[in-house]
């Protein structure tokens, strides 16, 4: 299913800042050569990405789910001077060509790839983050929220994708493991109370989460 019309999402990339040389080589790498390249974040999304970081201004950004680096070197782009990205990749294939395009960027000395199971790194980090963006499995979607909310600054932000899951979640019986999945994961993040959240159908959906302060 297409949540968003094809004409609608061309007359908006139409009037979006284009993409820089970098970001455009990744895409079209993925695009023509990676088997799962439907999951790149792509240009309109990654530029809201960037707009929602370079707003935030972060000190600290978490990704859950490099890909191929798209999204890191989007969000990269609202770091402040001293500022770091930690990405954490679970495929070491996409891990290697994401590493390859960071180090051409400027952000070459704030990006730090993790490869392996975030559910065991992301732990491990010792950081207060002011922007996280999720991006991996959905079956974990939920783990992954409970996991870093603790870790997020008060005010700060989690971004995750996909919460639309190709409009499966709009089905009045919704199959499938990964759509029950993201049906969970929406249902445990209305019920928090300690969270404002704003649901967009931008793409395949994303939650817009702000933490409340303490």
């Amino acid at each position: 299913m297409d949540i968003v019309h094809p004409q609608a999402q061309a007359y908006a990339e139409k009037y979006t800042s284009p993409e820089d040389a970098l970001l455009h080589e990744v895409a079209q790498y993925t695009y023509t050569q990676h088997a799962h390249s439907h999951m790149l974040s792509g240009h309109l999304q990654g530029k809201f990405l960037e707009m929602i970081s370079c707003m935030i201004k972060p000190q600290r950004i978490l990704e859950i789910g490099t890909f191929t680096g798209y999204s890191a070197l989007c969000l990269a782009k609202g770091l402040q001077p001293g500022g770091k990205l930690h990405t954490v990749e679970l495929r070491e294939d996409d891990a290697a060509r994401a590493q390859e395009y960071f180090r051409r960027s400027s952000y070459a000395g704030q990006i730090i790839l993790h490869i392996g199971n975030a559910l065991e790194i992301v732990g491990e980090l010792d950081e207060a983050w002011d922007l996280v963006f999720i991006d991996a499995d959905k079956e974990n979607y939920t783990a992954y929220f409970n996991l870093v909310f603790p870790f997020v600054k008060p005010g700060g932000f989690i971004l995750a994708d996909n919460v639309l899951f190709h409009g499966q979640v709009l089905e009045a019986e919704i199959k499938g493991k990964n759509a029950k999945a993201i049906q969970a994961f929406n249902d445990e993040v209305a019920k928090r109370i300690d969270a404002e959240r704003m649901l967009l159908p931008l793409r395949d959906g994303i939650f817009l989460i702000r933490k409340l302060h303490e």
